[in-house]
């Protein structure tokens, strides 16, 4: 499966998340990793599987993130795997007025799975966010083991959609190839 992960990091916690999720694909699978600045939105076709990471800051992803999932042209990501993660606080762990305003911002994972949505790909798993314990981290134990999970089940998710496209375009070519006489 060709996946290419795409983050940003501001204190290096998105970034072992995205390294976690790269060590926990499958030999087999073509992985890259790529620092934001480094990817470009308009190479994305040949892709099986799309995961995008970002710190939550406001409610949102980095600004180098929301411009590159910007950039990427409409539809390029059609038929393509597409999910999110996030580096977050956790909300019951801060104080009341904290707590209702993040509820309100949201996170910086959902937002990027709806615009890659939008740009034509097909959510193959909710997206994910990850605790850290204070504004530069640490992540909180055990996250590095919960996202390695969380993208074998992403991939598993991919895997099967990617299985049934290719057999419904197989009967699909057949068809046009052989029609049946009426």
């Amino acid at each position: 499966m060709k996946t290419l992960i795409i983050y940003d990091s501001t204190y290096g916690n998105t970034e072992k998340i995205a390294r976690a999720i790269a060590g926990a694909m499958l030999p087999t699978d073509a992985v890259t990793m790529l620092r934001v600045g480094e990817a470009n939105p308009t190479e994305l076709g040949a892709l099986d599987l799309l995961i995008v990471g970002s710190p939550t800051e406001g409610g949102r992803p980095t600004p180098a993130i929301q411009d590159f999932i910007g950039k990427i042209p409409a539809n390029a990501l059609k038929n393509i795997g597409v999910t999110a993660f996030d580096t977050r606080f956790a909300a019951q762990a801060q104080g009341m007025g904290l707590r209702l305003l993040m509820r309100v911002l949201g996170d910086a994972a959902a937002r990027i799975a709806h615009s890659l949505q939008d740009k034509g790909g097909y959510l193959a798993t909710p997206p994910a966010g990850f605790i850290v314990e204070g504004k530069e981290g640490p992540l909180k134990a055990g996250e590095l083991e919960r996202a390695a999970a969380w993208v074998i089940a992403t991939r598993r998710a991919s895997s099967n959609f990617l299985y049934a496209n290719r057999r419904r375009n197989k009967k699909e070519d057949n068809h046009a190839r052989h029609p049946s006489s009426s």
